[in-house]
């Protein structure tokens, strides 16, 4: 029970810091993408950088010397493979065509957007599709593929320092090519104002969700948002026989668990209905929610997108949270790997769809 009682606790306040500091990977990346706007990426970097350091120091608590061979438990450090770049890519694809990602999703279903449901759906039939693949997909590229954990090659004091210097190089790059934006005076708002109506600096957010994600993983488990929709598209194929008998190595595997449910309300269900709900919460107080009507075309764009992000999450173990987010605080080289493939899949997707839309203007 206070696993429980913890896991919606960390969802509200993970839901909090989305909605009020629009952390979204899809969004921050597109404002860079169209308008070399690099604070929010500079924000998602500032999450990892507190969680890389947050995380090692965890790490040593739990498992001292890292030269063991042994990985620290329920870290989301997966197999290095082809099937994990093209799931990513996958993935990236599908964040372009729903216009966010899984995590997004969730916190704007608080904010009223009904399109984020229909991506949702489309998410559990991806997840579905992404189990029937499994199996193959295992037996082509990912059985023999190495795990492959930082700390457990160069150490801990070399894994910290080689990311940190990665992310303090990757935001180099960023401010490089970073545009400033004029920003309206607020001069003359209260703080309370400040904190509840005006959206937050993304890297504000950042810092807070890096801290919240080290106590998550040292009290409950990383943060990670697809467990829950996996264990229900894996239950309700289970119960119908559309899934293999076996999905041969899955549960083996560290990311997002993907059990049959046996319980109503997982740690992870808890966790991200505490995160719409808070996101809710804090869209009413600060005058953002507002449920939204769906065209069909739109409609469409967000169902296939969500089973594109559906197909990648169940494949890659885990979305721009669990495998990307979680995975490389942790040093996983899974983390990685996901996040350049799903940048690139979102990047090239996007330019894509651009050139399509000006086209048919």
């Amino acid at each position: 029970m206070e696993a429980l009682g913890l896991s919606l606790l960390f969802g509200g306040g993970f839901g909090l810091l989305l909605q009020r500091s629009r952390f979204c990977f899809f969004c921050v990346t597109r404002d860079f993408i169209d308008a070399r706007d690099a604070r929010g990426l500079l924000g998602i970097l500032a999450a990892l950088a507190i969680g890389t350091l947050g995380y090692h120091l965890v790490f040593g608590l739990f498992l001292p010397d890292p030269g063991t061979g042994r990985l620290p438990p329920d870290a989301h450090i997966g197999p290095v493979s082809w099937v994990l770049a093209l799931a990513a890519f996958v993935f990236g694809v599908g964040m372009s065509l729903s216009g966010s990602c899984i995590s997004a999703h969730l916190y704007r279903l608080g904010e009223g957007a009904l399109a984020s449901l229909i991506a949702l759906v489309g998410v559990l039939i991806g997840f579905g599709v992404g189990f029937a693949t499994w199996n193959s997909l295992y037996l082509a590229g990912i059985d023999q593929a190495p795990v492959l954990w930082l700390p457990g090659l160069i150490g801990y004091g070399g894994s910290a320092t080689v990311q940190l210097l990665g992310l303090a190089l990757i935001a180099a790059v960023l401010m490089r090519w970073h545009q400033p934006r004029q920003t309206s005076n607020q001069s003359t708002m209260s703080f309370a104002q400040a904190l509840l109506r005006q959206r937050w600096p993304t890297y504000v957010g950042g810092l807070l969700i890096g801290a919240l994600a080290v106590m998550a993983y040292l009290r409950v488990a990383p943060l990670g948002v697809t467990a829950e929709l996996g264990s229900i598209a894996r239950t309700a194929g289970d119960q119908f026989g559309l899934l293999p008998q076996r999905l041969q190595g899955l549960d083996s595997f560290s990311g997002c668990a993907t059990a049959v449910k046996n319980a109503i309300l997982s740690q992870n269900g808890a966790f991200i209905s505490a995160l719409v709900l808070a996101a809710f919460a804090s869209a009413l107080i600060a005058g953002d929610f507002s449920a939204q009507r769906v065209s069909v075309g739109k409609a469409l764009g967000q169902l296939s997108g969500g089973i594109l992000m559906g197909w990648g999450a169940m494949t890659a173990l885990g979305c721009t949270v669990g495998t990307l987010l979680s995975g490389i605080m942790a040093a996983a080289v899974s983390g990685w790997v996901f996040a350049v493939f799903c940048l690139l899949g979102l990047w090239l997707s996007w330019r894509i769809k651009r050139r399509v839309v000006r086209s048919l203007a």
